[in-house]
């Protein structure tokens, strides 16, 4: 009695794997040994072992139905009885036969049906054959002390632990109930029809191969993954297992536990950005790699974050903003930001290092001063020239011809301009209002030509000459007197370079 309950917790405690009679193995064959427990008219209670006990010994032929039912038959043969030191025993030998129907708990629902503990129950019906009875009543004389052979209906549980594909222990527990009431002796006296239970334990072998072409504890007829490698674990139909149920099998997953994507190898890329979140700074966010995965709007190489301009390309000393230019001011701070310039100016150019940006400077490329917007600083003797000039450069009325009285003047800017060869000069021509407007037009552009042509047949490079004639545009005084018209009558000489 004892030692069936052990080996039944025995095999509830053990894990289950991948073992047991199936559709491939239809036919188990179990021998068994245990003990009987009668109940009846001299002992009205079960698990009195120490005077009901008897051996018992037998076969099983069980047989797979479906996954969750077999059937089986078995014999047992051995003794049953009561013993008392001071009162009525009897004892017995016992050959019963029974056919069975089991229930399985490894059905697929509630365990594996290829699990190593397979608990069943079961319910049949069968014979029990009682033969060489014997009594000692004391003073009373028994009712019925014949052999007989009696219709039983039995219930019970078992479990089957298997070591091996093919072997396994099992226990059952069998109750069965007679139609008869004289195996003790005595019918009706006190417990009604005599009843026994038999504690067996045993062995029991499987016949029949399950094909398992890889090898991984699932037949083939359950494995839809039939070519799985060696040593890898499977789930119940064959197939490698997949914990994170990424569709990768833990054993080509690099990251088992977390769901991951095929290109890289079972680990996952939260943000899609194409970089796995291991190597990914910013795994929640799409990035770039050239940002370690984290978001670089304009591609700077630097993270948003980190970007104090995120939507315009700079440069890392700057925070990421930008230094168009390239003169290491930064444009928000660059008065000239498409254009190298120097700190001094706030980034605008100085091309001619003379503190004056080249945006306001009409000689960049000349050193000058900014009395001369830039450019060289002209002498006061040359200002002085251009003064007599302006107002002692005379032609005869209404001509172009100077009069000869001017040209020692004209000679002088000639002397200036050989004496400066940057100089570049305009000669600007003037009229005033008296007459038609066209022909001062014309007359003051022929008086500015006489002028360059002086100047020319003095020896000045004509390409440094520029003459127009401005008519009584420009008049600077008025013309309503002689003396204010006499102004406007003139030539203007602007120094270039």
């Amino acid at each position: 009695m004892k030692i069936g309950f052990l080996s039944l917790l025995a095999a509830l405690v053990m894990s289950s794997t991948s073992f047991g009679q199936t559709a491939e193995q239809r036919f188990g064959i179990g021998a068994h040994l245990g003990i009987s427990d009668y109940y009846g008219d001299l002992n009205a209670e079960f698990f009195d072992i120490g005077k009901t006990a008897r051996n018992q010994g037998g076969l099983t032929f069980s047989y797979y139905l479906t996954s969750m039912f077999d059937v089986a038959a078995s014999c047992t043969y051995g003794g049953i009885g009561y013993n008392q030191a001071s009162g009525p025993s009897f004892k017995a030998n016992l050959f019963q036969a029974n056919g069975q129907f089991r229930f399985k708990f490894h059905n697929g629902f509630i365990l594996k049906e290829t699990s190593k503990i397979q608990p069943f129950i079961f319910v049949g019906a069968g014979l029990a054959d009682y033969a060489n009875v014997g009594f000692n009543f004391l003073s009373e004389v028994p009712n019925n002390t014949l052999a007989q052979t009696d219709l039983t209906l039995n219930a019970g549980i078992g479990a089957t632990y298997m070591i091996f594909p093919k072997w396994g222990l099992n226990y059952t527990l069998l109750y069965a109930h007679t139609n008869g009431d004289q195996k003790d002796g005595w019918a009706g006296y006190s417990a009604g029809w005599d009843q026994f239970m038999i504690h067996q334990g045993g062995i029991v072998y499987l016949l029949g191969q399950a094909a398992d072409t890889d090898g991984d504890g699932v037949t083939d007829k359950k494995d839809e993954c039939p070519e799985t490698p060696d040593g890898v674990s499977v789930d119940d139909i064959g197939c490698a297992i997949d914990t994170d149920e990424d569709g990768i099998p833990d054993y080509l997953d690099k990251c088992p536990e977390v769901p991951g994507i095929e290109e890289f190898e079972g680990c996952p890329d939260t943000d899609g950005d194409g970089i796995q979140d291991s190597e990914d700074e910013c795994p929640e966010v799409p990035g770039v790699l050239s940002a370690q995965g984290c978001p670089d709007r304009d591609g700077d190489g630097i993270v948003d974050d980190e970007d104090k301009c995120p939507d315009t390309p700079g440069l890392e000393k700057f925070d990421g903003c930008p230094d168009t230019d390239g003169d290491n001011i930064i444009d928000s701070e660059d008065a000239c930001p498409t254009v190298a310039g120097i700190p001094e100016l706030k980034g605008c150019p100085d091309t001619d290092g003379d503190g004056i940006t080249d945006a306001d400077d009409k000689c960049p490329t000349i050193p000058g001063v900014i009395s001369n917007m830039g450019c060289p600083e002209i002498a006061e003797e040359t200002q002085q020239v251009f003064e007599r000039a302006l107002k002692g450069i005379q032609f005869e009325s209404g001509r172009d011809v100077i009069k000869s009285s001017s040209h020692g003047i004209l000679i002088n800017v000639a002397d200036i301009m050989k004496d400066n060869p940057s100089y570049k000069l305009v000669i600007d021509g003037h009229t005033d209002a008296q007459g038609d407007d066209g022909k001062n037009q014309i007359l003051s552009e022929k008086r500015a030509a006489a002028v360059k042509k002086f100047l020319v047949d003095s020896g000045i490079d004509e390409s440094r000459l520029t003459s127009n004639g401005y008519g009584e545009s420009k008049p600077k005084a008025t013309n309503d007197t002689s003396k204010g018209r006499a102004e406007n009558r003139r030539v203007e000489f602007t120094v270039e370079f």
